[in-house]
């Protein structure tokens, strides 16, 4: 559920949406307006060195805006939104979700507008952040949340989950890393797999998985992970 841009690449990416199987019908493509993207430059390695993002499409995404599509978005099994969107549409999320709730932190820089909307919001409360190392410390005082666990990938180092005051630590995988560019997505994308049900240690395995997927193709976004296996 998003807002595409106009011009040539928001039409693409909304069809290629729905080929891939991703439901558009309550997203919307402001033909006024650009569309969100986001350019990376990595060294040899493979590492992510710089980048230059575009994401003021996602401003549309009022309060006002999410409120006439909440019903959809209660009927799913998990719900899951990014900084990107601003603080009071974060806060309007945390607040009414009755669904769990997982929020990426994106950024170092837009990290802090998920630490505004805890302030913004009455409940103060959700059921899981993601973050990497350094946007885990724009967000670490945020001791008025109630967040029932915090994700936080350390890069070689792996991952580190904190749940009722308890902090577990899981190993990256072996890999061979052709491309970093999406595997903090793909870690969300396999913890948000799991599901909110399952153990810390089932979230990590299938989190740390996606991740590795991601990061040994040399595309941000591997055509492979659909068939991985646990």
């Amino acid at each position: 559920m998003t807002i595409f841009g106009g011009g040539l690449f928001g039409p693409v990416i909304e069809a290629s949406c729905r080929e891939l199987g991703i439901r558009t019908d309550h997203s919307e493509i402001a033909h006024e307006g650009t569309n969100s993207f986001f350019v990376s430059i990595n060294n040899a390695s493979g590492e992510l060195v710089g980048g230059v993002a575009d994401m003021n499409a996602t401003e549309g995404m009022t309060p006002q805006w999410i409120s006439a599509r909440m019903e959809a978005i209660n009927s799913a099994d998990v719900i899951v939104a990014d900084a990107n969107s601003s603080p009071q549409a974060l806060a309007f999320l945390i607040d009414n979700c009755t669904k769990p709730l997982y929020l990426d932190a994106v950024s170092v820089a837009k990290a802090a507008r998920i630490k505004e909307a805890v302030g913004i919001s009455k409940s103060k409360s959700f059921f899981a952040l993601k973050s990497n190392a350094l946007e885990y410390r724009v967000l670490a005082n945020l001791t008025e949340a109630v967040i029932r666990r915090k994700y936080v990938s350390v890069g070689a180092e792996g991952l580190q989950v904190e749940e009722d005051g308890r902090l577990y630590e899981f190993p990256a995988l072996p890999c061979i890393v052709r491309n970093v560019t999406g595997g903090g997505d793909a870690l969300l994308a396999g913890i948000v797999h799991a599901g909110p049900s399952a153990t810390v240690e089932e979230t990590a395995r299938w989190g740390l998985e996606c991740a590795r997927c991601a990061v040994e193709s040399p595309d941000a976004v591997s055509s492979e992970i659909k068939n991985i296996k646990l």
